[in-house]
């Protein structure tokens, strides 16, 4: 299913996601200006100081308000089955049918240990979460749309399919890059040279536009502007240089 290996994910985990994101905008033949990737709803990531996350999306839809779902036997074992099936590091992306209501939370301390133990790192929800504390404690990164009180009638409804969170829709095994500015889901055919696009696009600013910034310091502000004016020449050419023109899908 990845086309990266466990330290190359380890190694994207170490940017934030706008880097990530910086970088894939150079690499993909996507339109870069929301159609596909990234978030297109205000997100909260409840757990800012544990970084970004990284892993492939194992995806669940939920029904809180609904009582039904629970009277449905097996549901729980065949659906903990399914995570289970899938490589890790896997981030569980749970589309909430009841929203804009909220009637309970399908996280909190034992839900995110038990995924946790199955290879999970954490989650994406347009819906609830709860037992904040403890799900850090767990070490399952939470980003969501709001805190709960209850789990209601919190039961996996359908699993494996495509779901739609914060106005952007995702398919079972793509790969999410997120943290407290939102996410980014990754194409798949994007997925190899998305680390070195990343680096070298972090590289590119701190050599060109945010060192002639950061040097200006006691400069008239001719200089400062000609100086500015030079470095993002200087930015836009290595980009070309390095990705050259690219051909939209």
């Amino acid at each position: 299913m990845s086309a990266l290996n466990h330290s190359e994910l380890l190694k994207l985990k170490r940017w934030n996601t706008p880097t990530i994101c910086n970088g894939w905008e150079q690499i993909t033949r996507h339109e870069t200006g929301g159609t596909v990737g990234f978030n297109l709803e205000e997100t909260t990531d409840f757990m800012p100081h544990m970084g970004p996350m990284v892993g492939y999306a194992v995806t669940v839809k939920i029904e809180p308000g609904n009582p039904v779902h629970k009277q449905k036997e097996g549901v729980w074992d065949a659906y903990r089955a399914y995570i289970a099936s899938v490589p890790g590091p896997k981030i569980v992306v749970v589309q909430d049918l009841n929203k804009p209501a909220t009637y309970g939370s399908f996280w909190g301390e034992v839900n995110s240990n038990v995924h946790r133990a199955l290879g999970c790192v954490g989650t994406i929800t347009d819906g609830a979460i709860r037992d904040l504390d403890e799900m850090m404690n767990a070490g399952f990164k939470a980003l969501a749309r709001r805190l709960a009180v209850s789990h209601a009638f919190s039961t996996p409804v359908e699993w494996g399919c495509e779901v739609e969170v914060f106005g952007r829709k995702i398919q079972s095994g793509q790969l999410i890059h997120a943290d407290k500015h939102g996410f980014l889901v990754i194409p798949a055919e994007d997925e190899e040279k998305l680390l070195d696009a990343a680096i070298f696009m972090d590289n590119n600013e701190c050599n060109t536009i945010i060192a002639a910034a950061r040097s200006s310091s006691g400069k008239p502000k001719e200089q400062i502007l000609k100086e500015l004016n030079e470095a993002s020449k200087q930015f836009d050419d290595a980009v070309k240089q390095k990705f050259g023109s690219k051909e939209l899908k």
